[in-house]
């Protein structure tokens, strides 16, 4: 077989291989059994050349212990960007072991800054893959290194993520209502509108925005870890996120308002619930090659879950140690029969990755695009309209949901601390010891280490701003008219700050 690029194939998961042929693949009678052997896990990539032939040293760079450790998130952006990279040195008969200085630097011009070239990409984008060259060229020796992310001339002056964006509370309304809800741009219904997973979409979205978690922290809940214990006042949640769906592997507090957990719990109870009798009665849940149904999960400061499989075969874990691939295993005993245990399920009743979130939002987006935009408008890609035209139609990801949570966590804080509690300059600063500044309670809920990053990478719109002065306009007499001024707060920063999604900017444009 002969084929004209280099191609990346991902080891499926247990039980998503399809049918293989009876006699076998390539001569291999067990392919999946096969794999294993060599030491492949699901979701590793596996490099085959133009000819047809999987790269034996590429393999072993798959692997190693180097690239083993990353997520599997991870190894598959690196992969991707590998491949990119294989197919130029390919294009000038280059092999990776003999790529020098010069062909990393003109691959560079190529994907930053190159006119030819449609699809530029990012610093931040950049400081990735050469992160992943890094970790290639090391390992396979390559002296002198071609590109090396820890030298300052191979790093991107400009690295602030592109992924970075913010919508105001009410934007995220309009685009919930518009791209999953289905609605028009009056805000009436379609007929017609499939609505079969509405309300798992809605509840996660809320549960996001409100939480300020990652996608696969907020993606890989369990039910039994939705936040139940409520704070003072009833208004907010608190849960835990386990250790190993972080970034940091570190466990870390979280909390989510009463109305989003309500919203989650309502999908629990409905579109949740028939999605497994749905599963049930199709014996998809027998027909898993893998269960493990829980037993028992224990109490105390480090809770265990403890389960038995298919074959008897007792086991337990700590809790906050289950990857989100473990956790798609466990089950619960219903009246029914086995239950996924895993929160957030497919149409078809099945634990949903959390990377498929990105296709709920990459629809929805195209459902904005498709009701507020012209078709001249949506000729072109987002990427390549005018400004003007991009700023029409709300456009989010599961991290926008992130950094939406932080700006709104951060102009809140700060509205408590000069508004409603009208501290004096040295009160704030006494507040500051005891409790921290605004910043560093936001950096906190968010998982950073650092609250430079939390200043620089999720809240750079306001971090020149002066807070005070624009919230000190937005006097509260009631709880109707804070929620008044608040939004009044987001359509200034908006207004006065890059980045920032809000209605009244779409609905003009949109409008004129």
């Amino acid at each position: 077989m002969q084929l004209s690029t280099w191609q990346v194939v991902r080891v499926p998961d247990p039980g998503r291989w399809g049918t293989l042929p009876t006699e076998g693949v390539l001569g291999v009678q067990d392919l999946p059994a096969a794999v294993a052997r060599i030491g492949l896990e699901p979701g590793d990539p596996v490099f085959v050349r133009p000819d047809g032939l999987v790269d034996p040293d590429l393999l072993e760079f798959v692997k190693s212990s180097i690239f083993g450790r990353l997520e599997r998130e991870s190894k598959r952006n690196y992969s991707t960007d590998i491949r990119l990279l294989l197919e130029f040195l390919s294009s000038r008969g280059v092999e990776w072991r003999e790529a020098t200085q010069q062909d990393l630097d003109d691959f560079r011009n190529w994907r930053c800054e190159a006119p030819q070239n449609p699809e530029r990409i990012s610093g931040a984008k950049w400081d990735r893959e050469a992160a992943a060259f890094t970790k290639l060229f090391k390992w396979g020796k390559v002296h002198p290194l071609p590109v090396d992310i820890s030298r300052r001339e191979d790093r991107a002056a400009d690295a602030v993520s592109s992924r970075v964006s913010w919508l105001t509370p009410r934007t995220w309304g309009l685009w919930s209502d518009v791209g999953l809800r289905g609605h028009t741009r009056g805000g009436m219904a379609v007929p017609g509108w499939d609505s079969r997973t509405e309300m798992r979409n809605t509840s996660f979205v809320q549960l996001m925005l409100s939480s300020a978690l990652r996608r696969q922290e907020g993606g890989s809940l369990l039910t039994f870890e939705l936040p139940t214990q409520r704070l003072r006042h009833w208004r907010y949640c608190h849960g835990r996120v386990a250790e190993a769906v972080t970034r940091s592997k570190n466990s870390r507090v979280f909390y989510a308002s009463v109305d989003a957990v309500g919203q989650v719990e309502a999908y629990v109870a409905s579109e949740r619930a028939w999605a497994i009798q749905r599963a049930q009665a199709a014996g998809r849940y027998e027909r898993l090659p893998e269960m493990r149904l829980i037993t028992q999960v224990t109490s105390g400061r480090k809770p265990k879950v403890e389960w038995v499989d298919r074959n008897g075969a007792l086991g337990e874990k700590e809790l906050s140690r289950l990857d989100w691939m473990e956790r798609q295993l466990l089950f619960l005993e219903g009246p029914e029969g086995p239950e996924p245990a895993y929160l957030w399920l497919t149409e078809q009743g099945l634990p949903m990755a959390p990377e498929r979130w990105n296709g709920v939002f990459r629809a929805a987006n195209q459902r904005c695009d498709s009701v507020l935009l012209t078709e001249d408008e949506r000729k072109l890609t987002r990427d390549f309209r005018l400004a003007e035209v991009r700023g029409k139609s709300p456009y989010a990801t599961p991290h926008s949901a992130r950094h939406s949570a932080a700006l709104y966590m951060l102009i809140l804080l700060n509205e408590l601390f000069e508004a409603r509690y009208g501290l004096t300059k040295s009160e704030r600063r006494d507040f500051a010891v005891l409790f921290g500044d605004p910043w560093w309670l936001v950096k906190t809920i968010l998982g950073h280490a650092d609250v430079e990053t939390t200043k620089r990478h999720y809240l750079a719109p306001v971090s020149h701003l002066q807070l005070e002065s624009i919230l000190a306009m937005a006097e509260t007499t009631d709880e109707k008219s804070e929620v008044e001024d608040l939004d009044g707060v987001f359509a200034r920063l908006a207004r006065e700050s890059s980045g920032i999604q809000d209605i009244d900017t779409i609905l003009d444009k949109a409008a004129s």
